[in-house]
């Protein structure tokens, strides 16, 4: 009788689950960030730790850009399997609108190189824009 109430039950029974979602959500978020990573035309970790902080912003804010569609897709999902679905495939919507981006905003890239702040805080809107985007449309 170690579960006798129902609150204990219920949380015995649903914690794994989440705990796994969790950890899955979690995988799709560091491969999302390592293809981001190989995908910039800079070396974001090396320029930080050389001190300039517009690589510091734009990191952080792609970082978040990545988890706030992925949280939807945790919320929205209820399985693994369509969990990795619909996260996998925010990741690479993800990803690929960030590279737009990226793109239409030319020459952006080098001022952050630069340590151009302000450069780096529109890049960063931009994308927190697209996230918060697609977002809303996995939550329906």
């Amino acid at each position: 009788m170690p579960f006798s109430s129902p609150e204990l039950q219920a949380f015995s029974a649903g914690f794994p689950v989440a705990l796994l979602h969790a950890l899955a959500t979690l995988g799709l978020f560091i491969a999302g960030a390592a293809i981001y990573a190989m995908l910039t035309p800079y070396k974001d970790v090396q320029l930080i730790r050389d001190g300039n902080s517009a690589a510091a912003l734009s990191l952080g804010g792609a970082l978040l850009s990545l988890a706030i569609p992925l949280a939807a897709s945790l919320m929205a999902s209820g399985s693994v399997i369509e969990l990795g679905v619909w996260g996998g495939s925010v990741v690479i919507v993800q990803l690929l609108a960030t590279r737009l981006v990226d793109i239409a905003l030319k020459g952006l890239p080098e001022r952050i190189v630069e340590g151009e702040v302000p450069a780096a805080a529109l890049l960063v809107s931009a994308k927190l824009s697209v996230s918060i985007i697609l977002a809303a449309a996995v939550a329906g």
